[in-house]
């Protein structure tokens, strides 16, 4: 699908482990590996065999990574790179006055040798937009898989593919690892074009919204708050760093609203499809119309890769209850450090189930009036 890399990111990867303090590289692989240990521990095993390829995905990063300053000014590397590379700390202090979480990531930088950080599994039953979803100790029950190596990912798939699930395989140009180790920059959080400096942006302030505030088996809500507060943050950075009139300004600007068009119809697919799988029509007639909408759907939107219920599914992970989360920043009278502050009362909030409806958590946060 031809997306901004910002829109690729905040529907990235499942969390997984990094290590990239700026640290001897044998602290660093005794961090991973001993994380990994105790994960292992804990783990079924298909955790085991996901955890333990993580694990080996993060030791590789962690022997590229160059602390960022030494690749911020290395003369060997594109001027254009090294000039986004030395906007991080300015981003990471901008998302800090903001109420994002001060944290020791993105302090280095991997170079990595292929187009995408992880490639990420998800699948979804083909007549009904229900996950199949899997459950970790530490992040619990997520609806995806995210795989260091593209064909770890589709070995993954396969299997659910034959099962009779919709499966959906897509890259991503970064993850988070929810706070609990250090993620460094990726060459996949640099795209081409005026956008790139928003792009950047948006991808560091969509992750550091993961580690300032994630509910356990809340995808939805993590994902889509983390998408909101991105897009929304970067908008403001962009003003106050380069000027709301600059070229980089400009060019985010028609990215996002190219990316807003195509959510618009990515949403219309998915309301059409709900409806007809909640229909008394046959399955071979659902099949049937589905298989028109989704044709459809490709063709609208310049979809490159094949789209079923998997990918719409997880488009609504990343994009639901924007107008409550907009509502919610309003009634805090537009402060996001007072909408964050509101936000972490659902740490402590009883979930009836995994992936609730984000406006029914949200509205009644909204009618307490941001307290």
């Amino acid at each position: 699908m031809s997306e901004r890399l910002a829109a690729s990111a905040r529907r990235g990867a499942a969390p997984s482990w990094s290590v990239s303090r700026p640290r001897s590289a044998a602290r660093m692989v005794c961090a991973a590996a001993g994380l990994v240990a105790l994960c292992l521990l804990l783990a079924s095993c298909t955790q085991a065999r996901y955890i333990a390829q993580a694990g080996a995905g993060q030791l590789s990063m962690a022997w590229r990574a160059e602390s960022l300053e030494d690749a911020a000014f290395d003369a060997r590397k594109p001027w254009r790179t090294r000039a986004l590379l030395r906007e991080v700390p300015h981003i990471k202090r901008f998302g800090e006055r903001h109420g994002l979480t001060p944290t020791g990531n993105y302090r280095t930088y991997v170079e990595l040798d292929r187009p995408a950080a992880v490639w990420v599994v998800s699948a979804c039953e083909p007549l009904r937009f229900r996950s199949k979803t899997w459950s970790f100790p530490i992040v619990g029950t997520v609806p995806y898989m995210g795989w260091f190596h593209l064909q770890d990912a589709k070995a993954f798939a396969a299997p659910l593919k034959a099962a009779g699930w919709d499966v959906d395989v897509r890259p991503a140009g970064a993850y988070s690892t929810l706070g609990w180790l250090e993620d460094p920059v990726l060459s996949t959080m640099i795209s081409d074009g005026d956008e790139a400096l928003g792009d950047l942006a948006n991808v560091v302030l969509h992750e550091s919204l993961h580690a300032t505030l994630y509910v356990k088996g809340q995808t939805r809500l993590n994902e889509s708050l983390a998408s909101f507060v991105g897009d929304e943050l970067t908008k403001l950075y962009l003003d106050e760093r380069v000027g709301p009139f600059s070229a980089e300004k400009t060019a985010y600007m028609r990215e996002l609203e190219r990316s807003e068009v195509r959510t618009r119809a990515l949403h219309a697919a998915y309301v059409h499809l709900n409806r007809l799988y909640a229909s008394a029509a046959p399955d071979a007639e659902k099949r049937a119309e589905k298989d028109a909408v989704l044709a459809r759907l490709k063709a609208d939107i310049g979809a490159r890769r094949p789209i079923n219920n998997a990918s719409l599914v997880q488009f609504r992970v990343y994009n639901s209850g924007t107008p409550e989360l907009r509502a919610l920043l309003a009634t805090c009278g537009g402060s996001w450090p007072r909408f964050l502050g509101a936000l972490r009362k659902l740490e402590r909030h009883r979930f009836s189930a995994p992936q609730e409806n984000i406006a029914g958590v949200v509205e009644p946060l909204i009618q307490a009036g941001c307290k």
